[in-house]
């Protein structure tokens, strides 16, 4: 059994599209560990806010298809295939985190990079995994989001009515 994270984001419909992927979540890979829920700034483009978490979860699928599965949810809730990096979208789920794999494939990422990047991976995912170390540096997620340079921090933690 492989334990995985997931960041789950949309700025379009977000109130039905978060949900909507949790759920599909849960079908497919049962309990969920669900972060809190932050509002943040849209980033690399001018756009609406988004909502963004982290989701833990366990699987004996194996990583590629743990990945298809994640693009299918997307697809099935409104995502295109031709969308951009920096664009509104319906729903993104990335693949932050497998077990401790160190993958770089093509599209296939682990760890993202965006952990490190941006406060909207690395705050939901420091909150579900605090102690869990990342599988390049070493640290531990509540180390690394301790040293995040906050200063232009455009996120805060919500309650959406569906939580």
């Amino acid at each position: 059994m492989s334990k995985g994270y997931i960041s789950i984001g949309s700025n379009i419909d977000k109130e039905k599209y978060i949900p909507a992927s949790i759920k599909a979540l849960g079908k497919l890979f049962g309990e969920l560990i669900v972060s809190s829920v932050y509002s943040s700034e849209s980033v690399g483009f001018a756009g609406d806010s988004f909502y963004n978490l982290v989701v833990g979860f366990n699987s004996e699928l194996s990583v590629k298809d743990v990945a298809r599965q994640l693009r299918n949810i997307e697809l099935d809730n409104g995502r295109t295939r031709d969308s951009q990096k920096f664009s509104a979208r319906t729903l993104d789920l990335d693949l932050l985190l497998y077990d401790d794999l160190v993958i770089n494939d093509g599209r296939l990422q682990i760890p993202r990079d965006e952990i490190e990047s941006y406060a909207f991976v690395l705050e939901p995912l420091a909150e579900v995994a605090p102690t869990l170390k990342h599988p390049i540096s070493g640290l531990n997620y509540a180390e690394l989001w301790e040293k995040f340079d906050k200063t232009d921090l455009k996120q805060h933690k919500i309650s959406p009515s569906w939580a």
